[in-house]
């Protein structure tokens, strides 16, 4: 029925097909959440040197945490913030809500530790620039509305304890 080179034929073709049969990986990919790691608490106090709020914070003293910041986060706790230090004092023009999923209030502070500007209600996942108007050696991210919650004005001032 089948000569030789017929049934060698055969043979590697039924082989090609079993190994060109496409492998099934079953493993998912999990991306981790992002965790929050306090580092420090930050105490928020109105001209009269009155504590209007706690907040447990996090650094981001280096190029990377500064770059990354809050993005791929769902949500922050109440009581929580992120802290961006710089070395130095500057208007701070590059802060963007790009893979950020959460609405910000950003308030910018002085070297003398007293805040200088706001940007309030910071849209999560927007690109637009948020710059300070006045120089800033520190940037402290909060969730929305917290600046008119805390009754939060321009020359109130943070303490950092590490």
């Amino acid at each position: 029925m089948f000569n030789n080179f017929q049934k060698l034929l055969l043979g590697f073709a039924l082989i090609s097909l079993i190994s060109c049969k496409e492998k099934t990986n079953n493993k998912e990919i999990h991306t981790a959440e992002i965790s929050f790691t306090k580092e420090a608490d930050l105490y928020i106090l109105n001209k009269e040197k009155d504590t209007l709020k706690h907040l447990e914070i996090e650094l981001a003293e280096d190029s990377y945490e500064q770059q990354t910041g809050l993005m791929h986060r769902p949500s922050m706790k109440e009581n929580r913030g992120m802290l961006f230090v710089y070395p130095d004092e500057q208007p701070r023009p590059n802060f963007y809500m790009k893979n950020t999923a959460i609405d910000l209030d950003l308030i910018y502070i002085n070297a003398q530790h007293k805040i200088v500007d706001f940007n309030k209600n910071a849209q999560a996942f927007k690109e637009n620039s948020l710059p300070s108007e006045a120089p800033a050696k520190y940037v402290l991210e909060v969730n929305a509305d917290r600046v008119e919650q805390w009754n939060l004005s321009l020359g109130d001032s943070v303490i950092l304890k590490k």
